[in-house]
């Protein structure tokens, strides 16, 4: 089994489990501390280390800053800081802990492995300063921004229960396209709009959020309905609409264990309807999500790139064919 490279201190380990046990959160004790690593770490990033950065490389541009635009360019900056490390640590994992790679259906349900609950807490870290920041700020940032916030917070949190750790791996690879989509808004704000960097960047944003948000995102989907489905009409569903309950499973193992301390056996976890409910509304919802900002993304790129003439000529030309 692959450990967590920073184990939980006992201490506060022992804080989180009631808070845990009441929120159904089996593994969450031994993540919270890279929560709170995440969440204090990127605050860090926002209000010291952006700031600073800014003013030594590219003191001008970001003096000009309004309140806003300043804002903004520090949360792009922890956005930038987040998504290259949750890539990092997520592919590594996904590369290297075997007994992720084994699992079979039940196991990518329920399974839990230390080294993917790891990235789950840095991912959840994350969401929950996104949370605060959009609260804070919300006439900057929007509604829509917090209710994304909130959304991804919850869903990923859901995964300590265990339920979906498997897949929540996978999905936090939709932040590969993420690096490319902060330099496009860089290039804007330091006036190079239409360089050829910001164009090769561009490219390079369709082409990492097409393969994976849109293709490998909805891959992912399929599979995870698919495996929800086998749950649902398996034989062990009991008249409550229940799957037998006997604790954490990891893997295809029948025993798992965490920091040395056995958590239980396990087959199969409960499944219950509102739980089904909030992860497939949630990953519908973020998935159409995807497919409409790549639509608005093209026309982004199109708009730098594409001489107004041409569109022009373009629409006039798809008009007479029509």
């Amino acid at each position: 089994m692959m450990r967590d490279p920073i184990p939980a201190p006992a201490i506060l380990v022992g804080v989180a489990r009631p808070l845990a046990e009441k929120l159904s959160m089996s593994t969450l004790p031994y993540h919270v501390h890279e929560i709170l690593l995440g969440f204090l770490g990127y605050h860090l990033i926002l209000y010291i280390v952006s700031p600073i950065c800014s003013q030594l490389l590219v003191p001008k541009t970001y003096r000009s800053f309004n309140k806003r635009t300043r804002l903004n360019w520090n949360i792009h900056w922890v956005s930038m800081v987040q998504s290259i490390f949750i890539n990092i640590t997520a592919l590594y994992v996904v590369f290297h802990d075997v007994e992720r790679l084994e699992m079979d259906w039940k196991g990518r349900l329920w399974g839990y492995t230390p080294a993917s609950g790891m990235v789950q807490g840095f991912a959840a870290g994350y969401f929950l300063w996104d949370v605060q920041v959009s609260s804070q700020y919300i006439s900057i940032s929007g509604a829509s921004a917090l209710l994304h916030a909130i959304g991804a917070l919850v869903v990923t949190c859901i995964g300590f229960r265990p339920f979906g750790n498997y897949y929540g791996l996978s999905f936090v690879l939709y932040e590969l396209s993420t690096p490319f989509l902060n330099i496009h808004w860089f290039c804007d704000k330091l006036n190079i709009t239409g360089s050829k960097l910001q164009l090769y960047n561009g490219i390079g944003l369709l082409v990492t959020f097409f393969l994976c948000r849109l293709v490998w995102g909805s891959y992912q989907s399929i599979l995870i309905y698919s495996d929800i489905y086998k749950a649902l009409s398996t034989n062990s569903i009991n008249q409550m609409g229940y799957l037998l309950d006997e604790g954490i499973c990891s893997g295809n193992a029948s025993k798992t264990m965490i920091e040395g301390a056995e958590l239980g056996s396990c087959q199969l976890g409960k499944l219950p309807a509102w739980l089904v409910g909030v992860y497939l509304i949630g990953n519908t919802a973020l998935s159409l999500l995807n497919f409409y900002w790549f639509s608005q993304m093209i026309k982004a790129v199109r708009k730098r790139f594409v001489p107004r003439k041409g569109r022009k000529q373009g629409n006039r030309s798809m008009e007479k064919s029509q």
